[in-house]
């Protein structure tokens, strides 16, 4: 440890030398690994950022969720399958989600409902283009509605269809004007509705996705007096499973979902599938796709310019051991080891190109101050790693050969030259 420690020591003492020495040549130097690592952290660190803002967008599908639909989406239709036998497909109904409910035994929750845009009004003052959901109970175990004052609705209002409603921020910002909405009503296509809660504001999402709040939420049964249903050409309600956490994959849920489902629409063995079941995941693995690519294209064009910084590095290294072989002769006439002499101007060499990959690193910090609109960027620790460990290869890669031509040098030749 005690030799390790004085190697260090020396290293780092000889790089600020060889720093401050011939600032500008070792500043041009090192610009190359300073831009390079910026590069790839800079891409790293956006296309992360570009990751999580979509997927928090994403928020709104739920997690560990399996949804039954017409379409499957992610991999999309699939091709050997008539895209017309996809819209003759039925829709959903409440029975089928009352038989799944009674027999599903992997499913933390299941839920039903159905979305439609409408005008919510409050005397002279109203709100077009209201997103209005009408869901059963277990919506809440399956989607989260944070509700911010006031409260969620009952088994029995859900059950018997009651006229009370649960409004996003921004409907009650429209309608009561900083007044409080709870115990006050609201008309939704001509139904009297009793404000019962207000949801937490979400804000706009990155990429524009439906948020709360835009929404009013309304039990189910009350929502089918207002639509049609389940009919052909009526609403299509979608139905919701929220599978448990040790089931990877929601296999088990998936699969007991088909076969239940198969069962009620009676469908014999031989006879295709008439529903999709989907997953939110299948549209972040997609995504990840790109941002794979994303990724891979700045690495190759930041490891241009690292591989230019590490030329740098190599020419600076080759110069410091010119300029100490007399140096090297009298260590290596003390009893100086060559891995003494070796790991000496390689630690020099990753040295330097630490400073350079830190100053790419610290660059790369400033532009998360940038202000991007609704993309959030913040540069995390797994980047800052990242830029260090390719730092430290930089300079390994870059200080091996003339390293190891000190290391190689006769001390009685080196102590003789000029």
């Amino acid at each position: 440890m005690g030799i390790f420690l004085k190697l260090m020591a020396e290293s780092v003492r000889f790089a600020w030398q060889v720093l401050t020495t011939n600032l500008l040549r070792t500043t041009l130097s090192l610009l190359g690994v300073t831009i390079g690592i910026f590069l790839i952290i800079t891409v790293f660190t956006f296309v992360d950022s570009l990751e999580k803002n979509i997927t928090d967008s994403l928020d709104f599908l739920g997690s560990n969720v399996v949804t039954v639909g017409k379409f499957p989406f992610g991999t999309g239709p699939d091709p050997n399958y008539p895209w017309w036998k996809y819209f003759r497909r039925p829709n959903n109904n409440y029975k089928e989600y009352e038989f799944l409910q009674a027999n599903m035994q992997s499913a933390f929750a299941v839920s039903i409902s159905g979305q439609r845009s409408t005008t919510v009004k409050k005397e002279s003052s109203s709100i077009s283009g209201v997103d209005i959901y009408g869901v059963s109970y277990f919506y809440k175990d399956v989607y989260e509605i944070p509700i911010e004052y006031g409260r969620y609705f009952t088994q029995q209002e859900i059950e018997g269809g009651r006229s009370v409603v649960i409004i996003g921020d921004e409907v009650a910002k429209s309608l009561f004007e900083g007044q409080n909405p709870i115990g006050k009503d609201v008309k939704i296509r001509g139904y009297k509705m009793r404000v019962i809660g207000v949801m937490e504001r979400e804000g706009e999402s990155f990429i524009g996705t439906p948020s709360n709040d835009d929404r009013v939420y309304i039990p189910y049964r009350h929502f089918t007096k207002m639509y049609y249903v389940g009919r052909r050409f009526g609403v299509n309600p979608s139905i919701a499973v929220k599978g448990f956490e040790q089931d990877i994959g929601l296999v088990e849920a998936q699969n007991e979902i088909e076969g239940l489902l198969r069962k009620k629409r009676g469908l014999k063995p031989k006879e295709d599938t008439d529903f999709a079941l989907n997953r939110p995941e299948a549209i972040a693995d997609a995504l990840g796709g790109i941002f794979d690519v994303l990724g891979l294209a700045g690495a190759v064009i930041g490891g241009f310019s690292i591989l230019v910084g590490g030329f740098g590095i190599m020419n600076i290294m080759f110069v410091s051991v010119q300029e100490r072989t007399r140096v090297i002769g009298i260590q290596k006439s003390l009893g100086a080891k060559n891995y003494f002499i070796l790991f000496q101007f390689l630690f020099e060499s990753v040295f330097l190109c630490l400073m350079g990959g830190a100053v790419g690193v610290f660059l790369v910090y400033l532009t998360t101050f940038i202000p991007l609109g609704s993309l959030e960027v913040a540069l995390s620790m797994k980047n800052i790693l990242k830029g260090v460990v390719i730092s430290s290869v930089i300079g390994v890669v870059a200080g091996i050969i003339p390293s190891a031509r000190a290391a190689r040098l006769d001390p009685v030749e080196a102590i003789r030259s000029n």
